[in-house]
């Protein structure tokens, strides 16, 4: 019988996931960028939409490059 939380990972396993500091996850789950649910006091986040958003998201840290013209 599965668990009802199967399907979920917490902040900490999602970031390590990611690759990122658990600190950058929240500040993406609080711009809506991941999609989380908060339950007792912790995000959870669906596996396969932390899937879909690995697919696209890039982890290196900075401004990315602007093109401009002269």
């Amino acid at each position: 019988m599965a668990e009802p939380f199967d399907d979920y990972l917490d902040l900490l396993e999602a970031a390590r996931d990611l690759g990122i500091h658990p600190q950058s996850l929240r500040r993406l789950i609080k711009q809506k960028k991941v999609p989380a649910i908060m339950f007792a006091g912790k995000y959870l986040i669906r596996k396969d939409q932390l899937q879909m958003f690995k697919a696209t998201y890039d982890p290196r840290p900075g401004r990315k490059p602007v093109r401009r013209l002269l």
